[in-house]
């Protein structure tokens, strides 16, 4: 934690500028030892000083610095900033002399983590701000900000401030029944305020789907037999022609990916290659990676021949699809050959490839599966890392039992135990209680400088 930190914080190539970021106790005197300019010591915090980098009397750059006193910045440490040139070899030479003289090479997210470990923010805000520098929507960037806000974080320390309360005055109750002087707590009034927690809760269980959508997109596979029409459906879609169309069967033998905007979400479409017994050994690798894609996926689109009766096999594995799944009837514009009423989904839609006739249907269609515009309606207070869920959920089943205890008449003093415990699951969530292993490895999928 008192260790001088440095790392190049803008990717490192030819650039308009370059910044190297420094924080810890020393770093105005360590970079004092390699700058020419304004004494670094006396300048006013928050200010951007001009001079150069120099190394044995060699100028190395001409350079802006930043100077940003503990404790309002990012890490609540010194930081600075030099502003040099962009170029690889100049950058390097910065970085290099600030290594040399006192710095140590950050780890990712190093800077995040002082954040974190300083009080600066808290974990969910941390979370948020790697996804803010991932992220690849507008939709996406709103969430991140959000939650780099605190929004979300005000939400769970509310409901932690109603267990510690709750708590309070069950254990001054029952240790000290004589000399408590506050309303009497009933079963009633535990309930009330149980429920209110567990609805907060829930609401966040209930949208963590949508917060993965909306930071990840939906995966979307294009599925069916050979030649039905899938990588044109992804060509049209696209609106170029990603995936090699052509009239021969098993033309498409390995997956074929590109991702288009809809309604503020990101599509993620896979075409693959298409389904069917085969002898050949590279087209059978595909029908794999195909089936392997269907697992994964949030959503499959099933394309059928409309002038062609559904197979066994096709009618099998529409039915078997547990996850979102449209039809897609393609060639609609030939003499119909098809029987859709075994097919157990209503979500089917005609159309072909030839004049993109059916494609905004298919748009509108998954716009209504996933609520896409409900979703970008909604507040950002969603949680969305399987390890805040999973936390999340833990609390749950915890005031589920204090509610059920309750109903049970269950000393309050073991209704305590349950109170407790989703206190410090969420606790956990925001980092108010955590385990080292955990931060190090969550702060590691950070990019370096940040």
């Amino acid at each position: 934690m008192n260790e001088n930190i440095c790392a190049i914080s803008t990717a490192l190539g030819v650039g308009a500028i370059s910044i190297v970021r420094c924080s810890g106790t020393d770093v105005i005197d360590i970079v004092s030892k390699i700058y020419k300019g304004k004494d670094l010591h006396k300048v006013d915090s928050h200010t951007i000083n001009y001079g150069h980098i120099v190394s044995n009397g060699e100028i190395i750059d001409e350079v802006l610095v930043s100077v940003m006193r503990a404790p309002k910045t990012f890490t609540r440490e010194d930081i600075i900033e030099i502003n040099s040139h962009g170029g690889i070899a100049t950058t390097n030479k910065i970085y290099e002399l600030l290594l040399e003289n006192g710095c140590r090479a950050a780890l990712p997210g190093e800077f995040t983590k002082k954040a974190f470990l300083n009080g600066r923010i808290d974990l969910l805000q941390a979370e948020a701000t790697n996804d803010l520098i991932l992220s690849d929507t507008d939709e996406s960037r709103k969430y991140a900000i959000s939650r780099m806000d605190g929004n979300l974080s005000k939400l769970i320390k509310k409901d932690r401030k109603k267990l510690i309360s709750l708590q309070s005055e069950l254990e001054v109750e029952f240790d000290y029944p004589d000399e408590f002087d506050g309303p009497e707590m009933t079963n009633e009034r535990l309930l009330k305020s149980l429920n209110i927690i567990k609805e907060d809760l829930n609401s966040l269980i209930e949208h963590a789907s949508d917060a993965k959508i909306i930071k990840d997109g939906i995966d979307v596979a294009i599925i069916g037999k050979p030649n039905v029409g899938k990588s044109s459906i992804l060509n049209n879609l696209l609106d170029e022609n990603k995936a090699i169309v052509t009239n021969i069967a098993g033309t498409t033998r390995d997956i074929v990916e590109g991702s288009i905007m809809l309604s503020g979400i990101k599509l993620n479409l896979i075409d693959t290659a298409g389904i069917r017994e085969t002898d050949d050994i590279v087209e059978k690798i595909g029908v794999n990676k195909s089936l392997e894609v269907l697992k994964n996926a949030n959503l499959a689109i099933f394309v059928l021949d409309n002038s062609e009766k559904i197979s066994d096999e096709e009618l099998n594995l529409i039915n078997n699809t547990n996850i979102n799944k449209i039809i897609f009837i393609n060639k609609n514009d030939l003499n119909s050959n098809i029987d859709i009423s075994k097919i157990k989904s209503s979500n089917i839609i005609y159309g072909n490839t030839i004049n993109a006739n059916g494609l905004d249907d298919l748009k509108k269609k998954i716009i209504d599966l996933f609520n896409l515009d409900e979703i970008k309606n909604n507040n950002y207070n969603y949680l969305s890392n399987a390890r805040d869920i999973a936390l999340c959920m833990n609390a749950y089943n915890s005031i589920m039992n204090a509610i059920t205890s309750v109903n049970n008449n269950i000393p309050y003093e073991m209704i305590a135990v349950d109170l407790k415990d989703a206190y410090d699951y969420l606790g956990e969530i925001i980092g108010e209680k955590y385990d080292e292993d955990v931060i190090d490895e969550m702060f590691s999928k950070f990019c370096v400088g940040k």
